[in-house]
């Protein structure tokens, strides 16, 4: 069955310890199995330095585009089941990590729960969100900016793409 488009969502996906590239392939197996959600588009794989606490291994990240008929609150669960499912702990923010899925955005959704806000409150100072981000949505605003905007003003010149586990999501 495919699900009704009701919403496009962007996620962001990150990690930096284990193997990270299988951790987003079965994290885009799980969201592909669930009947409430098509993935419509993907990015490449980047590599990146740490943001936040800095004395830890480069980070992957990439951002995916969903449609999907899930309330947010749905979203966010399923988002964190896969999380769960890969392995992650939530043990120090900002810390290591073997997979963390963001919502980013939902349509041009305002929303300031306890649990989620969106657009996501700190999207628009990481590049590593920004830049995988315009690849594949570089129209899609943030407020009252474009991500391709917010990405060509971004500090990226860390990054770079993972052209294997970029290769490995795609076997």
């Amino acid at each position: 069955m495919t699900p009704r488009p009701d919403h496009v969502a962007a996620l962001s996906l990150g990690g930096n310890v284990g193997d990270v590239a299988t951790a987003f392939r079965e994290a885009l197996k799980a969201f592909e199995r669930h009947r409430d959600v098509k993935i419509v588009a993907r990015s490449q794989v980047w590599r990146t330095p740490p943001w936040g606490r800095t004395d830890q291994p480069d980070f992957l990240n990439m951002a995916v585009l969903l449609n999907t008929s899930l309330a947010p609150l749905q979203l966010l669960a399923l988002c964190q089941q896969i999380e769960a499912t890969g392995g992650r702990e939530r043990e120090e923010r900002w810390g290591p990590r073997t997979l963390d899925i963001d919502i980013i955005a939902i349509d041009d959704l305002v929303m300031d729960d306890e649990t989620l806000t969106l657009p996501h409150p700190r999207a628009r100072e990481r590049a590593f969100v920004l830049v995988p981000l315009a690849e594949i949505a570089a129209d899609m605003k943030l407020g009252s900016q474009r991500v391709s905007d917010l990405a060509a003003r971004s500090e990226k010149a860390d990054m770079r793409i993972d052209e294997d586990a970029t290769r490995r999501l795609s076997a």
